[in-house]
């Protein structure tokens, strides 16, 4: 299956009673994986989960941390870009050239890297004391 084919799929079973905004995403990993996330929203605004952090969650609970190419989509008439949090969250587990494809229902792609989605990331190696 498609990184397209499994974002849209799973973009079906997103919950989204407050909003009715689905997204799906899918995440491919070096080892050839697949993993999907939706957004699942809570009644207590700001405590969902966005559609990337449940991939990710899903990657890091198979014992894999490393994305090779990521996809995401959401029925909108421009592709949607990943919130401020699921851009790092993103780079944590990415290098900065790692594909990610927004997309919308209609079949609109927006090829960017995640260096493009955010640029001057806070990286571990700010952590560094010199």
């Amino acid at each position: 299956m498609s990184l397209a084919d499994a974002a849209r799929a799973v973009r079906e079973n997103a919950y989204t009673p407050y909003s009715n905004f689905k997204v799906g995403a899918a995440l491919r990993t070096p080892s050839g994986a697949v993993y999907v996330g939706c957004n699942v929203e809570n009644v207590a605004y700001p405590e969902g989960t966005c559609a990337e952090a449940g991939a990710i969650a899903a990657m890091v609970a198979a014992g894999e941390t490393e994305i090779a190419e990521a996809y995401v989509i959401a029925d909108s008439a421009h592709p949607v870009p990943p919130c401020g949090g699921c851009r790092q969250k993103l780079f944590e587990f990415a290098k900065g050239h790692t594909p990610v494809t927004l997309a919308t229902l209609d079949g609109v792609e927006e090829k960017v890297t995640v260096a493009d989605l955010l640029p001057g990331a806070f990286a571990n190696s700010h952590m560094d004391r010199a």
